[in-house]
């Protein structure tokens, strides 16, 4: 039986970081999908993959973090979600030196992540 609580205000920035996520890698998909010349495929492709993986994680770890019982675990899932914003940041910085045309889309994911940092130290300080 799972516990009844309100999700966090943090929990819904996170579903919405991964709709953005999801969206942005639909439409790079398009870019990064073709070939180069010499018959390779972008390395780049993967960078888009991964926005989603990782920001699709961030919501269970918040969940997971407020439905614990102890401080200590409540901070490693914490700790974990910071982790992966970690990542998150590092691959949009990998997917604006690609060869994209929605570089503008990477900087409006940027801009979310850049809030939910504000809201996940808040958060942090409230387990």
């Amino acid at each position: 039986m799972t516990p009844s609580f309100s999700k966090s205000p943090l929990y819904y920035k996170a579903e919405e970081i991964f709709a953005i996520s999801r969206n942005i890698a639909t439409y790079l998909n398009y870019d990064l999908a073709a070939l180069q010349e010499d018959g390779t495929e972008d390395a780049s492709i993967y960078f888009s993959g991964d926005i989603v993986q990782q920001s699709v994680s961030l919501a269970p770890e918040i969940l997971r973090a407020e439905t614990q019982r102890f401080s200590e675990d409540k901070y490693k899932y914490a700790a974990s979600v910071e982790r992966l914003m970690v990542m998150l940041n590092r691959n949009c910085d990998r997917l604006e030196n690609a060869n994209v045309s929605g570089k503008d889309f990477i900087k409006l994911l940027r801009k979310e992540l850049r809030k939910f940092s504000k809201m996940h130290r808040i958060w942090s300080l409230t387990l």
